[in-house]
């Protein structure tokens, strides 16, 4: 992509209005797993979609975090879903969703230590040699953080990239939902990161939950983008503008899919003012 590129999370709330092509989506991103059936209405319906827009494959199922070994049928069901699609990012999540084979549906995080990240190296190396290209990791949202967790989120990140080639995929959203509830430096969390490894972004809302006296973000996905994000978003660009493409994403309670792309617009004027001030 030559110019920063807008792109939706696409769901089936939305799948059949975007079988031609949308003027202010440049690209959208699936759910690897809610694809994996190449038989159902959806794949149908996605190999319309992917003939006019690009299309990115964002894994939430490889725990690659796990101590268990990956699940071979998991890594060729998502092999032929990238063969057959041919998207132009793949990503998964720095979380763990399984142990002693059984799965769960959240993805849950890692205690920052020494073995995790081995583990983790480990997994990242053997999911990119066998899909054959490189896989972006995103920043997970937390909740709590572990007391065994001595690494940094953004340095854990670094010493990944540095350790396998891998690219990020960096969530504003989860940067400030975790920071609130766990108490980082959002600011400190992006100067520390290794940017230049970042490959995409994703923007979404969040849930506020009252837990006795302290207030929690939930990272829900089903509000628009909230003015913190946002005030956090324009920061980054300021300090690293790029053409990194930028993606809103909505899972639950969904609206129209107007309310979408006014979203996707914001980011976009968003960008536009960050730029003028830059050259300015």
């Amino acid at each position: 992509m030559t110019k920063k590129q807008y792109g939706l999370g696409l769901r089936s709330a939305y799948a059949e209005q975007l079988l031609n092509k949308h003027q202010q989506l440049d690209w959208l991103e699936i759910h690897a797993e809610n694809y994996f059936n190449p038989h159902s209405y959806d794949y149908h319906l996605l190999k319309q979609i992917a003939e006019h827009s690009p299309i990115s494959v964002h894994g939430v199922g490889l725990s690659l975090g796990s101590f268990d070994a990956l699940s071979k049928t998991h890594l060729e069901k998502l092999k032929a879903l990238i063969d057959d699609v041919n998207p132009f990012i793949v990503s998964e999540h720095l979380s763990w969703s399984s142990i002693n084979g059984r799965f769960y549906n959240d993805l849950l995080p890692l205690p920052y230590t020494e073995e995790c990240l081995k583990v983790f190296i480990e997994h990242v190396n053997q999911a990119q040699d066998f899909l054959e290209r490189q896989l972006l990791i995103e920043n997970p949202s937390a909740y709590l953080a572990y007391h065994e967790s001595h690494i940094h989120e953004p340095e854990f990140l670094n010493r990944l990239v540095e350790a396998t080639g891998c690219g990020l995929l960096l969530d504003i959203n989860n940067v400030y939902v975790s920071g609130h509830n766990l108490g980082w430096d959002n600011q400190e969390y992006l100067e520390t990161l290794n940017l230049d490894a970042v490959k995409e972004i994703h923007l979404a809302g969040y849930t506020e939950k009252q837990l006795d006296n302290k207030t929690v973000l939930i990272d829900s996905h089903n509000q628009k983008v909230s003015e913190p994000v946002w005030q956090l978003y324009r920061k980054f660009q300021q300090y690293y503008a790029n053409n990194i493409p930028t993606l809103i994403e909505w899972d639950s309670d969904f609206p129209s899919l107007d309310v979408l792309v006014e979203e996707v617009l914001q980011a976009k004027h968003i960008d536009l003012e960050t730029s003028e001030v830059s050259c300015a």
